[in-house]
């Protein structure tokens, strides 16, 4: 008999009363449109890497990096990028290319793409290495029985006091086979460090703990205040090393955990290091105006996070499928 799949609940806990109104989000890639923000000025303008920021449609990161390393006749490895960037969207992000020679990409190489800077640089652009990343949303056909003045006190409170830092689901995969394939791994036992593929599990497992900590505390409604010696409100990324938690927020996470202690002990022996995560999401930026029918938003998050942690917070959104993002 065929042994059933585990099944992880995405059902996290809300920081505010969930608001009886719903929208239509990413439509169209132009309802999402993401901008990274880097700081330019830190390029060298010479060097062996070619630095192009792309303006893209419809197309996932890694695929553009693929299609780069086509164009430009290097391997898939040889070509750098800060951050994944959503598929069904309109995103603006930079990329890398290790070319010591005289290159420029032809136009048109890459369908829906546009080369919007050009310049060179000394090293080749690594995950994280930008400052964060500016969105431009439209929920479209926003509930007509909504109260706009309650969304409006809804986008104020969360101004101010933030959301949930949750990782956005996106990150555990279509119907969550990313943890189906890490509990897969991490229950085995095997203690080496895996990449390629296999690391995108293990990221999502230590997501995934994090988050069930993180939707505790917000049922506690600890989430947005420092404890047991905490300077500021944070939550585990598993790994190797003794736990930074104390007293009772160690014995809350334990117990939270509980169920987990075979993924806790294998992400100890594979070679990733203990680390914290901010509990509380502040968006900077934040505007907002209403459209008819649709609500329109404007804000900037820090690296590493997610617009629909803020989203969610706000209004239950209706996504088309739409393969990865």
């Amino acid at each position: 008999m065929t042994q059933a799949k585990p099944v992880f609940s995405l059902n996290f806990s809300h920081a505010y009363k969930v608001l009886a109104g719903c929208a239509d989000l990413k439509t169209e890639p132009e309802d999402f449109v993401v901008v990274e923000e880097f700081d330019e000025a830190n390029f060298s303008g010479s060097g062996e890497h070619v630095c192009l920021q792309i303006r893209k449609r419809g197309q996932n990161t890694r695929w553009i990096a693929a299609a780069l390393a086509e164009v430009a006749t290097v391997a898939e490895r040889d070509i750098g990028f800060c951050g994944m960037k959503d598929r069904r969207a309109v995103t603006t992000q930079w990329f890398s290319v290790a070319h010591a020679g005289e290159w420029k990409m032809p136009a048109l190489a890459i369908p829906d793409c546009e080369v919007l800077q050009v310049i060179r640089h000394q090293r080749k652009l690594r995950r994280g290495s930008h400052r964060g990343n500016h969105f431009v949303i439209r929920l479209r056909n926003v509930s007509s029985s909504i109260d706009r003045p309650r969304v409006d006190e809804r986008l104020s409170l969360i101004a101010k006091g933030g959301v949930p830092n949750y990782f956005g689901e996106q990150r555990f995969g279509i119907e969550g086979q990313n943890l189906v394939e890490a509990d897969r791994l991490l229950r085995r036992g095997r203690q080496r460090k895996m990449g390629g593929r296999q690391g995108i599990f293990l990221s999502a497992a230590r997501s995934y703990l994090f988050n069930r900590v993180l939707s505790e505390r917000v049922t506690r409604q600890s989430w947005s205040q420092a404890l047991d010696g905490e300077s500021t409100p944070q939550g585990p990324l598993w790994g190797r090393g003794r736990s930074l938690s104390r007293g009772a927020l160690a014995e809350l996470e334990s117990r939270v955990l509980a169920d987990f202690q075979p993924w806790c002990h294998a992400l100890e022996h594979l070679g990733l290091d203990q680390q914290q995560r901010d509990l509380v999401l502040l968006p900077s930026r934040l505007e907002w105006h209403w459209q008819d029918r649709d609500l329109c938003l404007s804000f900037a998050l820090p690296v590493g996070t997610y617009a629909t942690s803020v989203l969610r917070e706000l209004l239950d959104v209706n996504t088309p499928p739409y393969g990865e993002s």
